[in-house]
């Protein structure tokens, strides 16, 4: 059973109109504050919200939640029941927490003082290409003389499996890769670090428990596997893979880096979001249709700050209601061949772009390959793909009556080559 917190419910923590994180979302992350041990926390505002300190209190059951240092041991009704107990503690007119000054400074860190960790030790991550808009758009740019999309697009999710060790949390930097690269008109390549360094606007999901091997998940039971959902930046480099792709796809264009958001921000915060994807022609096959609306509207926005800049500019606007094949189907897609799902696992959306010039989600079609430059306003600066010290945010959320439920920012800086 869901949980979903009523959409006039307040919190005796102030909160700001704007935030990403009233008490309609309380999502979940992995703190390590100075003096405590590292455990799940649950964001209220700007503060994170300790569940060992609460479990030691006696506030948290110890029985059913053993274990809170990490998410290894959660799955969805955990959460269901520990965004409960969170609620109840800090809505309005509840004094328990509230009124124990001593218990309360123990619980509350600032999220400025509460070091936040990736949230999941991540065992296998998988990056689809359910972005139909993208898809189409790499399509006219890369095959020109042929249909935008290939023939299995419409019928089955793509995807690949990448690289879950260079997964970092938001705010780590990225180092800009180096490959091999060929210019149309050379002989054979060259070595060296990429030109071409780009950033792809992506949501992900976590998975919280798994499957035997051999068997698949039936789409009307993916919910039971799916943990929460964050940002996903899938950093790219575009000339090495332009090289390496045929005939077996990405390879180190995709593995330096991908960077998420720290706070997973469960299924039962986005219930009051669901809405219909796009037509599916052709109707997807047996296992891949659900009766049940599996998009969500979140706004999704891209920034670029460079280092002369004092304040980011937005260069982007989409919403993850573009996205042709839902979570859903992408899970049950990726098992349907009886491969074990794990907790923990990480599954990419792909870029999500919008069908407009100004909603796309990387720099590749922004610029149109390089062919247009996008001008910073503030310094007169022009990009066309991202230089050493520039940062890009991402940020998402969904727009209740008089709330936001968000998921904050995935930030990364991009370092020199070394």
């Amino acid at each position: 059973m869901s949980f979903i917190v009523p959409s006039d419910a307040k919190s005796w923590v102030e909160v700001a109109p704007d935030s990403h994180f009233p008490i309609q979302n309380l999502p979940f992350g992995v703190g390590c504050c100075e003096g405590k041990p590292e455990c799940v926390c649950i964001r209220i505002g700007d503060y994170a919200l300790h569940l060992w300190t609460l479990l030691d209190a006696g506030l948290v059951p110890e029985e059913g939640f053993p274990m809170l240092c990490s998410f290894q041991d959660l799955d969805r009704g955990n959460l269901t029941d520990l965004r409960k107990i969170a609620y109840e503690l800090l809505r309005a007119d509840n004094p328990i927490l509230r009124e124990n000054e001593a218990l309360r400074a123990e619980a509350l860190t600032k999220i400025c003082d509460a070091n936040i960790q990736l949230p999941v030790l991540i065992g296998a991550y998988v990056d689809f290409y359910s972005g139909i808009n993208h898809a189409s758009n790499v399509g006219k740019m890369f095959r020109p003389d042929m249909p935008p999309l290939l023939p299995n697009y419409r019928e089955l999710p793509v995807g690949y499996n990448g690289r879950a060790s260079s997964v970092v949390v938001s705010g780590d930097p990225i180092r800009r890769p180096k490959g091999q690269t060929k210019a149309a008109d050379a002989e054979r390549p060259v070595f060296g670090p990429s030109k071409e360094l780009d950033f792809e606007l992506e949501m992900g999901f976590f998975t919280g428990r798994g499957n035997t091997l051999g068997e698949s998940i039936p789409i009307d039971q993916v919910a039971d596997y799916i943990l929460g959902f964050v940002l996903v930046n899938d950093w790219s480099a575009r000339d090495i893979q332009r090289w390496e792709y045929q005939p077996l796809g990405p390879f180190l264009a995709k593995t330096f880096g991908t960077s998420i958001s720290p706070w997973v921000v469960t299924m039962d915060a986005l219930e009051p979001f669901r809405v219909e994807g796009p037509k599916q022609d052709p109707e997807p096959l047996e296992y891949l249709r659900s009766k049940e609306k599996w998009h969500y509207d979140i706004h999704l926005e891209v920034s670029i700050q460079t280092e002369k800049m004092t304040k980011p500019q937005v260069i982007s606007q989409t919403n993850s209601r573009e996205l042709y094949w839902s979570f859903a189907q992408q899970l049950a897609h990726q098992a349907c061949n009886g491969t074990n799902v794990e907790p923990g696992d990480l599954y990419a959306s792909g870029t999500i772009s919008g069908s407009e010039p100004g909603s796309f989600g990387s720099l590749l079609e922004l610029t149109w390959r390089g062919r247009d430059k996008i001008t910073m306003l503030e310094t007169g600066e022009t990009r066309t793909f991202l230089e050493d010290g520039d940062t890009v945010i991402m940020t998402g959320y969904c727009q209740g009556d008089g709330y936001r439920v968000g998921f904050g920012t995935v930030e990364g800086k991009i370092l020199p080559a070394l």
